[in-house]
């Protein structure tokens, strides 16, 4: 399964050209992703691909206040209005784990919202999960409250990184709960990360789109190069995955 972060029109049209099989729909990619406007969910809606929303009111840390749970709470209810497959959520407490309170609210809210309109709401833990300061724990709570998977990238940068640990969280989650590797995921990280065992990759796939102009950084209104989601790059782990796939059933 190959799921690509995207935060724009061109993003979601590259995903869907190189062979996607999902997108997560951001807006700041370049702050780890924050929640996409109206008018992209809206695009992203009419997409031939599942979206999931990344619910994330601003940049930072992971602990919420009231008002941003709520605001988080107003996403999730955009996220099953707007038809989209599923929602990305994740908080923290003051001592970096899982807040489980207030995961156990927005779950119960997707899955009021999912039978409402008849369809059920896909839940992904987000990295809110690589800052718990045990993994394994973490691992456990999020089945608990009935999360479908966690995007990690094994509690360090890049995925590659953390190889050892992303082995165990498969081996701990046993089928239980799908692991979504994200970080760092391009071709030429992808083979080790697979060789965990992780069912399902994240990436970004973007490159360089030219630099700013003087005026534009001058203004403030962008720093350093534009970066778009590059379909060939996308195609690249495609081929990748599939040649992985068959490989893997002609051995069963």
């Amino acid at each position: 399964m190959l799921e690509i972060c995207v935060e724009t029109t061109a993003g979601i049209d590259a995903a869907i050209a190189g062979g996607a099989d999902r997108i997560e729909l951001c807006s700041a990619l370049a702050l780890g992703g924050l929640t996409p406007p109206q008018s992209l969910i809206r695009y992203a809606a009419a997409a031939p691909l599942p979206a999931h929303l990344l619910a994330r009111p601003r940049d930072g840390n992971f602990r919420y206040g009231a008002a941003e749970a709520a605001l988080v709470a107003e996403d999730i209810r955009a996220t099953a209005e707007a038809g989209l497959a599923g929602v990305v959520i994740g908080a923290s407490d003051p001592d970096g784990k899982l807040d489980g309170g207030l995961l156990k609210d927005w779950v119960a809210l997707a899955r009021a919202e999912g039978e409402k309109r008849g369809r059920p709401l896909s839940l992904t833990l987000h990295r809110a999960f690589d800052l718990c300061p045990d993994l394994i724990d973490a691992l456990d709570i999020a089945i608990d409250l009935g999360f479908e998977r966690i995007l990690t990238s094994g509690g360090q940068p890049r995925a590659v990184d953390a190889l050892g640990t992303l082995a165990s969280l498969v081996q701990r989650a046993d089928g239980r709960i799908l692991i979504l590797a994200g970080s760092g995921v391009d071709a030429a990280t992808l083979p080790a990360i697979l060789s965990t065992g992780v069912p399902e990759v994240h990436a970004s796939c973007r490159g360089p789109d030219g630099d700013a102009s003087e005026a534009e950084q001058r203004f403030g209104f962008q720093s350093g190069p534009t970066l778009r989601t590059d379909a060939g790059k996308v195609a690249v782990l495609r081929a990748y995955l599939d040649a992985h796939r068959t490989l893997n059933s002609t051995n069963i």
